[in-house]
This record gives structure tokens, C-alpha cells and sequence, in this order.
């Protein structure tokens, strides 16, 4: 996940867990893994945010 530092926001494949980036992706003709599987869902980081009770 280093494109994290560049701005560039990095998706995983739901099937295999292939890490993709916004650019690797529009450069391909479909939105598809190289598994083959349709399905991305956005990296998030390992923060947990926490909030202060009321």
C-alpha cells in the first residue's frame, strides 16, 4: 500500500485479496482482477478511530 502516500487510493479483490490501484485499473479495458473476479472493495487502514462517550 505504498500508493497510499501519493494521493492514489487502493482497492482489493474480494476473492483473492489482490491489492489494485485506481491507475492499474483504467488502464485495463474492464474492471476485473487478474483472477477474474468482478468485486473490489476499498483498502482501508489498520486505525481504529476512537471516539469520546457522551
Amino acid at each position: 500500500m505504498s500508493s497510499e502516500g501519493t494521493g492514489g487510493v487502493t482497492y482489493e479483490c474480494m476473492r483473492c485479496g489482490t491489492p489494485v490501484t485506481v491507475e492499474e485499473l483504467s488502464r485495463l479495458p474492464e474492471i476485473k482482477c487478474i483472477c477474474g473476479f468482478r468485486v473490489f472493495r476499498k483498502a482501508r487502514p489498520p486505525i481504529v478511530k476512537q471516539l469520546k462517550a457522551i
